[in-house]
């Protein structure tokens, strides 16, 4: 005790300040004078502060963003529907319908697939007409305006101007070959879609031609695909090798002055069609209908389809085949069962021939009691309508060939 009394009278006076110092420190006063503010974590604020000057700026320069949200053509609040000048009726595939066949129902309500309110044209569940926008049914839906055709001859004629020379045929064919450009357009088993008049005019942006790759069930009908893709685009098709064609745009077009297509949103559903296959074959009894599709799935397979696959050759091989056989089968192992149904219904248009049945994925088509073949060729007339001078390109790159064919063998 009595040390612990002498070491506190012999402290330093130099001591005793530090301790002074110390104690004073944790006062509140020395808070105020040296504005000290403790961290937000240790000491709550109270909420009735007002905030600092400084932070009511920040503030009003940082304000929030607003929530990203991706654009979509639906937002179109307080805009006019999108009019188009097209001089034909808007349909999702134009190859694979036919406005003279009528369905007989629909499967869904008549959803606009362009979305609601955003063209000028009424859907009746199969098309959008250009001439009268407010059918409102199907049964409304009747052949095209004779007019139509020929407004859309007289804007084909007016964009293509002069007709091509060889020479420069052969070089728009040059330059859209596949080691040339890559720009390409697919055209698969819907055919010829309403979206995809967009972006043929698309390439036409950057190239004189395009090049068009044909495969699945549209190759049925070569004729088909080439005429509807001239009648639609305004086009010119410039060379044409198997399912591969060229679509050439036209001496006078602009594309600043391209026409407005409307994009489809969404697939509507097809509508309901008569039945391809009947239970009797017309002119045949029960029994006989019986026996035929017994003995149609026993005949020699004619051909086997790949899937997507080009089946041009397909309708001059039955034409070939009824001389001869009165049932041809062909084998669909593989293909989807919309697919060889479509092809079994451009067999019964194109030969033309009836449907026997589709089972076990096999098509089987009769001739009928009195079948007569056609006179003229089928493919020959779709060459001479759709390409008038290909035929002189596709021949003078044969003679090149099979001259350097020659050269080759004799060295």
């Amino acid at each position: 005790m009595f040390l612990a009394k002498l070491s506190r009278q012999n402290r330093s006076p130099l001591a005793l300040a530090f301790t002074f110092s110390t104690r004073h420190l944790s006062s509140s006063n020395l808070y105020d004078r040296y504005s000290f503010r403790p961290p937000p974590s240790l000491v709550p604020e109270p909420q009735n502060i007002e905030p600092h000057p400084d932070s009511r700026t920040n503030n009003l320069k940082k304000k929030k963003k607003p929530q990203y949200r991706p654009p979509s053509s639906l937002d179109r609040t307080g805009s006019k529907p999108i009019h188009s000048e097209l001089p034909f009726d808007f349909r999702y595939s134009y190859t694979e319908t036919s406005p003279t066949v009528r369905p007989i129902g629909l499967r869904e309500p008549k959803y606009s697939p362009f979305g609601p309110g955003r063209i000028d044209r009424e859907w009746t569940g199969v098309c959008a007409p250009a001439l009268d926008p407010k059918v409102r049914s199907v049964e409304g839906v009747e052949e095209e305006d004779p007019n139509l055709e020929k407004k859309r001859k007289l804007t084909r004629g007016r964009i293509q101007g002069e007709p091509l020379t060889g020479a420069e045929r052969k070089i728009l064919v040059e330059n859209c070959q596949r080691h040339k450009t890559s720009r390409q357009v697919n055209l698969g088993r819907d055919g010829l879609t309403h979206n995809m008049l967009n972006d043929i005019h698309n390439h036409w942006k950057h190239a004189e031609a395009v090049r068009i790759k044909c495969l699945g069930v549209p190759t049925v009908d070569m004729k088909n695909v080439c005429t509807q893709l001239e009648d639609k685009t305004f086009g010119k098709i410039i060379h044409k090798q198997g399912g591969l064609l060229m679509l050439y745009r036209g001496r006078n077009y602009n594309p600043k002055k391209r026409p407005v297509i409307p994009l489809m949103m969404w697939r509507p559903h097809e509508p309901i069609y008569p039945r391809l296959i009947k239970t009797t074959i017309d002119g045949l009894s029960i029994e006989e209908t019986k026996e035929m599709r017994k003995r149609g799935l026993a005949v020699p397979v004619l051909t086997k389809l790949a899937k997507n696959g080009y089946y041009g050759s397909l309708v001059p091989m039955v034409r070939d085949a009824f001389l001869f056989a009165d049932l041809v089968r062909i084998d669909c192992q593989g293909l989807e069962k919309s697919d060889y149904k479509k092809i079994g219904c451009k067999l019964r248009d194109l030969v033309p021939c009836i449907p026997v049945t589709f089972d076990k994925e096999q098509i089987v088509v009769w001739r009928g009691k009195d079948y007569k073949p056609p006179e003229d060729g089928y493919f020959a007339a779709t060459d001479q309508n759709s390409v008038d001078d290909s035929n002189m390109i596709s021949a003078a790159d044969k003679h090149e060939s099979n001259v350097e064919d020659n050269d080759s063998q004799s060295s």
